[in-house]
């Protein structure tokens, strides 16, 4: 995620260059052409078009932060639930009851380890190296060796509280508790699985880009008689809004893609990792820092 509120020149350039170009050396084109060999502009209703063209972009960019904005308050949820599950099991289980203090750390680690995998997940990473630094191996491939990895490292902490109950660590009020704490970050995994496996509509793919694009080709033949040799400017920066608005729908499609827009989910589960180290008493890393103005 681009922290600064002032973006970058060079961020900006490096992303709109290509058709920016392509866009000013036709708009040269056709006003060269214009006065080589001159025609008549056919008079076209520009702004009957860009303002159709404008509410396609508005309805794809909606979407779009629609789907971004949702991936970050299921994130939010995740921070909150990771925080209740290791307080829950600090506080619940009996600290007279048999290897509770490793059960405690067991049951921190692996909440730990589990929003790490689940990141990886959705970014289409290998989860391992990250599961490992907070797992043995007996335990990290108990949950790496299924289909999502990330589950499965759920449902062994989902038993582990049950092998608690059976043991007398904690009651079945407790249990339950810590039960429906595991609950809400299943459903949030869901609702982020759900916003990565689902892609936008194709027609509100297609459809803004045909048109957004289109009505780039028309500017500068409806401008050339108004404009003359300004047309190449007044059309490539008018058709660069069109064209900037088309790129913020592609940048915000996937909230979990891994690039300088998407959901920061690195800073995330640092957060994550450092509240829950500290509630057992464990160093913590420090806080996750921008890097050239991008929080990953």
């Amino acid at each position: 995620m681009i922290v600064p509120n002032i973006p970058s020149l060079g961020r900006i350039m490096a992303e709109v260059h290509r058709p920016l170009l392509a866009l000013f050396v036709w708009d040269v084109a056709v006003t060269v052409l214009y006065y080589v060999l001159p025609f008549h502009a056919p008079a076209l209703p520009l702004t009957l078009f860009g303002s159709a063209v404008a509410l396609f972009l508005g309805f794809r960019v909606n979407s779009v932060y629609q789907r971004w904005w949702e991936g970050r308050v299921l994130w939010g949820a995740m921070i909150n639930a990771s925080r209740n599950i290791a307080r829950g099991a600090i506080n619940f289980i009996d600290p007279e009851a048999p290897n509770a203090v490793d059960l405690k750390r067991t049951i921190v680690l692996r909440q730990i380890a589990y929003v790490h995998a689940l990141r990886c997940q959705l970014r289409r990473q290998d989860p391992a190296p990250e599961v490992h630094r907070f797992l043995s191996a007996e335990e990290g491939d108990e949950g790496l060796s299924r289909a999502n990895p990330a589950n499965g490292l759920l449902d062994g902490t989902g038993r582990r509280l049950a092998e608690a109950q059976r043991a007398g660590s904690i009651d079945t009020i407790q249990q339950n508790r810590l039960e429906s704490v595991l609950i809400d970050i299943a459903n949030a995994q869901g609702g982020m699985e759900r916003l990565k496996n689902t892609p936008l509509p194709y027609q509100y793919r297609f459809f803004p880009a045909l048109f957004a694009r289109l009505f780039c080709v028309l500017l500068p033949i409806g401008l050339v008689e108004t404009l003359g040799w300004a047309t190449p400017v007044g059309s490539t920066v008018a058709g660069l809004m069109f064209l900037a608005i088309l790129q913020i729908g592609d940048d915000l499609v996937d909230p979990f893609a891994g690039n300088v827009h998407d959901v920061p989910l690195t800073a995330m589960c640092r957060t994550i990792e450092i509240d829950l180290l500290q509630a057992i008493g464990d160093p913590a890393p420090p806080k996750l820092e921008p890097v050239k103005g991008v929080l990953w």
